[in-house]
């Protein structure tokens, strides 16, 4: 490996311990990290890049939602509900936290609550979403890197 794959592989290394060090990501991201393997070296970014095309759904009929009036908290805590199930699948951290706050505000029946944390999730899942494709694009460019180690 020559000197610029080595500076290469080191700041992907640092990029990645960013995303765990300020709570992007959690140990479930590891966890898919670690069903990667030669056989399938894309696994990783191609079960996060499923999660970003579904959860656009989700997002836009929270949006919609959150539109109607009066408000459905049953059915706004059952869609996003599915998000943060879906959000957990891949590790987003920040994304399933912000999921938990909305709900809370849906089981308190609580609609500025709700259109203030749903901005919240948005940002944080567009923030982590520029993140790894970043992460990602990097990764392609440099081949296979050190995977499923825990962060320190």
């Amino acid at each position: 490996m020559d000197r610029n794959q080595m500076q290469m592989h080191r700041q992907i290394a640092n990029i990645r311990k960013s995303l765990f060090d300020q709570e992007y990501l959690d140990e479930q991201f590891i966890q898919l990290e670690e069903l990667q393997d030669n056989s399938n070296p894309n696994f990783v970014e191609e079960v996060v890049t499923l999660f970003y095309r579904d959860s656009a759904r989700f997002l836009y009929n929270l949006d919609q939602a959150l539109e109607k009036r009066p408000l459905d908290f049953s059915k706004l805590d059952s869609l996003m509900h599915q998000f943060k199930g879906s959000s957990s699948s891949i590790g987003a951290k920040k994304v399933k936290i912000e999921c938990t706050h909305f709900r809370d505000y849906c089981n308190a029946r609580n609609a500025e609550g709700c259109k203030r944390t749903f901005q919240h999730v948005k940002k944080e899942y567009t923030t982590l979403k520029k993140k790894l494709e970043a992460y990602f694009q990097m990764s392609r460019q440099t081949g296979p890197v050190e995977r499923a180690c825990r962060p320190r």
